[in-house]
């Protein structure tokens, strides 16, 4: 089943585009990557697909449905989407469970019981148990951004949306956010992921795509972008990285 189908969009910062016709699919349980460098793009396409930007032209159609349409309920939209931003976005006056369950019950209008039940169960799943009750405020960052994974999935969303969910973190904290990625795909999630972390996009990615001056340049297995790039854009990129 095709769960995301990007059209020709295009968004526009004033006189700046910064999307400049973009297409892409996932299919049910693909974990695509984009990479490239800072202004390329793809944040703002991440914020498009949850209709935190409006596209300027194109269409965003998540599992059949054009959400871009003019008569799109955002809200609706936004509900079959789960979003974990660079920043981890807790509310510090709140517990870890009531963090993880809010938009469970005030969105989805699931019973407090249920949504109780389903959070603390995979809290407990991501190593969280010991946190249930705990303020988002007193967790280690990388705690915090795996409080943020497990909200953002814990209405089972049709699509993850992740932008660039380590680069606020501590080195020494990353890899436990980023094992956190690989179980939920070897749990089935389908997931586009914006990252800089290129080992983990190689380990992690059924599908890389390059994006330059806000176009996808090229896109194809991790083994064939990270070992035999054919454009020019995407050696100098890789290259790059290669001699940090």
């Amino acid at each position: 089943m095709t769960v995301l189908e990007l059209h020709n969009v295009w968004k526009r910062f004033g006189a700046v585009e910064v999307l400049k016709g973009v297409d892409l699919t996932l299919e049910e349980h693909d974990v695509v990557v984009l990479i490239g460098a800072s202004g390329s793009g793809k944040s703002t396409l991440l914020r498009t697909i949850n209709l935190i930007e409006q596209v300027d032209d194109g269409q965003v159609i998540l599992s059949g449905d054009d959400i871009t349409a003019p008569r799109t309920d955002v809200d609706k939209a936004r509900a079959r989407i789960g979003v974990v931003f660079q920043q981890f976005n807790l509310f510090p006056h709140m517990t870890v469970i009531d963090n993880v369950t809010l938009a469970a019950r005030r969105v989805h209008k699931w019973p407090a019981a249920k949504a109780r039940e389903k959070g603390v169960a995979l809290l407990e799943k991501f190593g969280l148990g010991e946190k249930v009750d705990e303020y988002s405020d007193r967790l280690s960052g990388g705690q915090q951004q795996r409080v943020a994974i497990v909200r953002a999935i814990m209405t089972d969303p049709e699509l993850l949306l992740l932008d660039e969910i380590t680069s606020a973190l501590d080195p020494m904290l990353v890899g436990e956010v980023l094992d956190l990625v690989r179980d939920l795909k070897q749990g089935g999630s389908t997931m586009l992921i914006a990252t800089h972390e290129m080992s983990f996009a190689r380990t992690v990615a059924d599908r890389v795509v390059f994006m330059h001056g806000g176009r996808i340049l090229e896109a194809g297995t991790p083994e064939k972008i990270f070992t035999a790039p054919e454009r020019p854009e995407t050696q100098e990129f890789l290259a790059r990285l290669m001699h940090r």
